[in-house]
């Protein structure tokens, strides 16, 4: 594969943003290669193509950098349109799509508030996840439809799953519950239908290694402000 072509993903295996691309990638069946970041060591190749924020995820193709996760999936969606379409064709629909993916965006750092703090701060962040889940029980069509792109998984699909999948993980070493079926139906039998497309059930990361990861941040970040 030449270099006009290549596609390259820079991303850290724990993180939930790296696997919006990574199943993007797979559904369409684009061919890449992945460079899995040590974000306490960064590698030049990632400053060099993300020279701004340093962060993952970034998509390198034919070349050329993309950053920001839900912006790198619509570009694999446009670049690649003839397989596996992740956003409708009709104006309105797109837009419905893109502002879930928006508002998951807005919302999820109360996931990361959760695990990281103690206290009121804690309380108060698990308050904003169980009112972020009643929003998207409510008021994000899901019970109509399969999934949020109808039939097939879309991008907002993809920017929710990831959450859902660690928050689970979350609730496990939080010692919380907040995903709760009878409290969120809807949401919990979209949960149980994403986990069984084959491209994501092949491509998640191991549930024990991430548990393991989230015990030693919560650890380290509870010890440090204690």
């Amino acid at each position: 594969m030449g270099e006009e072509s290549s596609v390259k993903l820079f991303g850290v295996w724990s993180s939930p943003f790296t696997y919006r691309v990574i199943w993007a990638l797979e559904l369409k069946g684009i061919k890449y290669d992945f460079n899995n970041e040590d974000l306490r060591n960064k590698s030049e190749m990632l400053s060099k193509y993300n020279p701004v924020h340093k962060k993952t995820p970034v998509l390198v193709h034919g070349g050329k950098p993309i950053s920001e996760s839900s912006i790198i999936v619509e570009y694999i969606d446009e670049t690649w349109p003839e397989s596996y379409p992740l956003l409708p064709k009709d104006p309105y629909e797109k837009f419905v799509a893109r502002f879930w993916t928006k508002f998951i965006d807005d919302k999820c750092i109360s996931i990361e508030t959760w695990l990281l703090t103690t206290g009121e701060q804690q309380e108060v962040a698990q308050s904003e996840i169980s009112e972020m889940l009643k929003t998207i029980e409510e008021e994000s069509g899901l019970g109509k439809k399969k999934f949020h792109g109808g039939d097939t998984v879309g991008l907002a699909d993809l920017a929710i799953a990831p959450m859902a999948y660690w928050l689970e993980a979350i609730e496990e070493v939080v010692g919380g519950k907040i995903l709760e079926a009878h409290k969120f139906p809807k949401f919990h039998e979209w949960t149980e239908s994403i986990k069984q497309v084959l491209v994501i059930k092949e491509n998640l990361t191991k549930y024990t290694d991430l548990l393991d990861y989230i015990k030693g941040l919560r650890v380290k970040y509870t010890t440090a402000s204690s």
